[in-house]
């Protein structure tokens, strides 16, 4: 019984999705290179073309969830490595919106970018990529 609800609980959440403008030409990314790319290690798509990184704020439920599930690290974690760049002079901080709507906007509106929302927030401005 308890697995069953746990199993509901878990059904129950919505899916993180990572998106993309639509100028993006690949439909699936491999999990390294997203993780690369939203540590901001990785400055270009496979296909050459430039990345334009969109995160939410460190403590939105959609950020954590991206992180921990998608990514497999913590908030935080990106936060230091994003900061680490930016103070040594060797990257910079991704683009920062304020939430799912702006991020929709941003992405739609910015060639080469990616980001990531909930399921239920997704609209044709944007196009979804697999996780390989």
């Amino acid at each position: 019984m308890l697995t069953l609800v746990s199993f509901c609980s878990l059904a129950d959440e919505p899916a993180t999705l990572v998106i993309a403008n639509r100028t993006v030409h690949q439909s699936a990314l491999p999990l390294e290179t997203l993780r690369a790319i939203f540590a901001m290690r990785q400055r270009t798509l496979p296909d050459g073309q430039a990345v334009h990184v969109y995160v939410l704020p460190d403590d939105n439920p959609v950020h954590e969830d991206f992180s921990k599930k998608v990514l497999g690290v913590y908030p935080h974690q990106l936060r230091l490595a994003w900061d680490r760049a930016v103070f040594s002079g060797t990257g910079q901080a991704p683009n920062e919106v304020d939430d799912e709507t702006e991020m929709l906007e941003a992405i739609g509106s910015t060639p080469g970018s990616i980001g990531y929302i909930q399921q239920s927030s997704l609209n044709d401005q944007v196009r979804v990529l697999d996780i390989e």
